[in-house]
């Protein structure tokens, strides 16, 4: 299979550089930020896959994204199940009206922000398995 590695990089770079990012939220109790940003990890890190193979990358589903990606290079269930955690995490960590009251920096905790964390270093590490070609 052919790789675009250039455009790989671009996108897979800004993943790492948005998921390095998290733990400065995490510090400075920016929990809803930090579940935000590893939603964004992850849809960069996955559309770095699908890009690379001159695939469609549009939208912000990640259950979509992943879906494409599986049919490619193979399902990984506790990938999956990081996909699905982190997908919905991308409109309530920043709108004010994604829940009845409140607004999301008071709804999302610690563990939220360290269980988002771990989800996106799941998905990093699949795309880095699957990609070890363009690494």
């Amino acid at each position: 299979m052919d790789l675009d590695c250039e455009e790989f990089h671009r996108w897979f770079d800004q993943a790492l550089y948005t998921y390095n990012l998290i733990e400065s939220d995490i510090n400075n109790n920016g929990y809803s930020w930090a579940c935000f940003k590893a939603q964004q990890s992850a849809e960069l890190a996955i559309k770095s896959i699908l890009i690379s193979v001159g695939k469609n990358a549009f939208g912000h589903g990640l259950l979509k994204l992943y879906k494409d990606i599986s049919a490619i290079f193979g399902n990984d269930a506790d990938v999956g199940n990081s996909v699905s955690y982190l997908d919905k995490l991308y409109i309530a960590p920043r709108y004010p009206d994604a829940f009845t009251e409140g607004s999301p920096w008071e709804h999302f905790t610690l563990n939220d922000a360290l269980l988002s964390k771990e989800s996106a270093l799941k998905i990093m590490n699949y795309v880095k398995k699957v990609m070890k070609q363009c690494l």
